[in-house]
């Protein structure tokens, strides 16, 4: 396959869908009102009737938003065609069936999201657009790996296949995100809830105590002194530091954004992070191996391939060494070489590449790797969650426990006085 087969081709934008308000008179003679997005007036006319609607007023309200789509819809989507055309049905009528919505014509948010793209992915395919460029037209849904997998399941008419093995890694790579945020979302959740109560505590019980301490006219434990001041430094400047690192991140937010060098500064510095760094790494590793195992055992070129990775990994390190490595392959470099060279990849990774590039087995060799890269990132997240259980122990019992024990120090050093 040439590389010219492969390039994508400069798509004109989609067509801009328009809003439109209806009344209309159900089969059992009910007052429906609402609103639907459509290309035309006769297209949402012709919405309407296959609800058994007659039609009273039909008005244009302007044109609609772009539609939106969450992955999890996209990968649903990819696994429903594949069934579709694995069950024999062409290409056009599974997506005219896919666009279908089950939503009640009454919903202000009729068509949106998923049936709206898929509706005008089966117009630009009776239109006579190829599947791979109707999906170019939706970048934000369908990513350069998914177009290109796409292109070459439709060159060699397996694209039924390509489909359900892009489900497949979606699917893969949901389960391990949804492990990832099980993982961390407990023991971050009870931090957060043991520093709020520790700021309650300094903020409103802490001074009350301070007034007993007062009376006793007696020096204080230095515990005691260091939460009393800690207490006072929280009620004068919890609301500025509050805002203050309110606004450092939303700086911060604003900077990753527009600056890719920041991007990748950041990507960095979180893989060098002391817990989540080597699962992150191994993560990434796992993504970019598949998705370049995928694209190869598709038939893809190694040199056009790289193309497609830009963005395999979502991690912006990560999409620079592929920029880099895909300049070194140009140059006549192999690619374990280039590989170890970007220093991002663990050497569990680029010692069987190199050994596959030997025996000519590069594509079946990525997608094992991948495999174990997957097997150790579902490892090293149940180690993090045994480890995390201590340690959130280990922060409440030094917080809550040792802010108590400060209070009542000077009570009891009192009482054996007495």
């Amino acid at each position: 396959m040439s590389t010219a087969s492969l390039a994508p081709p400069v798509m004109p934008p989609v067509a801009t869908e328009l809003r439109f308000r209806w009344r209309g008179v159900s089969a059992d003679g009910t007052r429906q009102r609402g609103t639907l997005i459509a290309p035309d007036a006769s297209v949402a006319r012709d919405m309407l009737k296959r609800d058994d609607l007659f039609i009273v007023d039909l008005s244009t309200q302007g044109p609609a938003p772009r539609p939106q789509a969450r992955a999890a819809e996209v990968t649903r989507f990819t696994r429903q065609l594949a069934s579709l055309l694995r069950a024999g049905l062409p290409l056009a009528p599974s997506l005219e069936l896919l666009a279908q919505a089950p939503a009640s014509t009454s919903s202000a948010g009729r068509r949106q999201g998923m049936p709206r793209i898929v509706g005008a992915l089966a117009r630009d395919i009776t239109a006579g657009l190829r599947f791979s460029a109707a999906l170019q037209r939706h970048p934000a849904q369908f990513n350069t790996l998914y177009c290109q997998l796409v292109e070459v399941g439709e060159a060699a008419g397996a694209l039924a296949t390509v489909l359900a093995r892009l489900a497949d890694d979606r699917e893969r790579a949901a389960a391990q995100r949804a492990k990832v945020r099980a993982a961390l979302t407990y023991p971050v959740a009870i931090l957060l809830l043991a520093v709020a109560i520790t700021a309650a505590l300094l903020v409103w019980v802490v001074p009350t105590f301070k007034q007993i301490f007062d009376s006793f006219g007696a020096t204080l434990p230095a515990p005691t002194q260091f939460v009393l001041a800690l207490s006072a430094g929280a009620a004068r400047w919890s609301v500025p530091l509050l805002v203050l690192m309110g606004a450092a991140g939303s700086l911060l937010a604003c900077i990753l954004r527009r600056s890719t060098n920041a991007r990748i500064r950041f990507a960095r510095a979180s893989l060098s992070l002391p817990v989540a760094g080597p699962l992150l790494r191994t993560l990434c590793a796992a993504r970019w191996s598949r998705a370049l195992g995928t694209l190869l055992a598709a038939g893809t070129p190694l040199a056009d391939a790289f193309d497609s990775l830009t963005h395999a990994t979502g991690n912006a390190s990560f999409d620079s060494a592929t920029a880099g490595i895909a300049a070194r392959l140009r140059h006549g470099e192999r690619l374990a070489a280039a590989m170890r060279a970007a220093q991002c990849f663990p050497a569990e990774v680029v010692q069987p590449v190199a050994v596959a590039e030997e025996s000519g087995a590069l594509d079946s060799m990525l997608l094992d790797v991948a495999s174990l890269a997957d097997r150790q990132v579902d490892e090293k997240i149940g180690t993090l969650s045994s480890l995390c259980e201590p340690l959130v122990i280990s922060v409440l019992g030094t917080l809550v426990g040792g802010l108590v024990i400060a209070m009542y120090l000077p009570i009891i050093q009192l009482g054996n006085v007495v």
